[in-house]
């Protein structure tokens, strides 16, 4: 699967990243498909909770993520959920996800150039699917997907999290 990172609304810290990836951007805060499909459900929110200066710079693009997905992944590990340490990919970072019968892949990403303290984040969650499952439509991600619905639970919990907002496949 590809991945495309959500336009963010005028005024956000959020670069775009260059190339196909950046000229296919859709809606703010959706991520979709070649086609044009919602194919994730994404959380957006503003906070000063990570240090983007002390994160590994992206080798691939200036963006910013490994510090929130750190924070996800210890919140993460206290659950039935097992996740990867963060890595790079040109929209930005993501861990791989496993638990409760099914695996997934969770993806931040923030612009790392920006020198603010507070900045918008972006979390996206997307399920792995089997060529079977795409094929026959099963498995799908469900609006209340419970891995979702964890890390959804986890960034409203913390009050240092602001403005969130949260888009569901349907």
């Amino acid at each position: 699967c590809q991945f495309e990172w959500p336009q963010r609304p005028t005024g956000s810290s959020i670069r775009l990243p260059p190339g196909p990836a950046g000229a296919m951007m859709r809606e703010p805060t959706e991520a979709r498909d070649i086609k044009g499909h919602r194919m994730a459900h994404v959380i957006s929110f503003r906070t000063a909770l990570f240090d983007v200066s002390a994160e590994t710079p992206n080798p691939i693009n200036p963006l910013a993520g490994e510090s929130a997905l750190r924070w996800v992944r210890e919140k993460l590990a206290h659950t039935q959920y097992r996740a990867t340490a963060p890595s790079t990919e040109d929209w930005g970072w993501y861990i791989d996800v496993d638990g409760n019968g099914a695996s997934y892949v969770v993806g931040a990403n923030t612009d790392a150039e920006n020198s603010a303290l507070e900045r918008d984040w972006v979390i996206q969650v997307h399920k792995h699917r089997s060529l079977t499952d795409r094929l026959l439509g099963r498995n799908k991600m469900a609006p209340d997907d419970p891995l979702f619905a964890l890390i959804e639970n986890i960034v409203r919990a913390d009050s240092r999290c602001e403005q969130i907002t949260v888009h569901r496949k349907l």
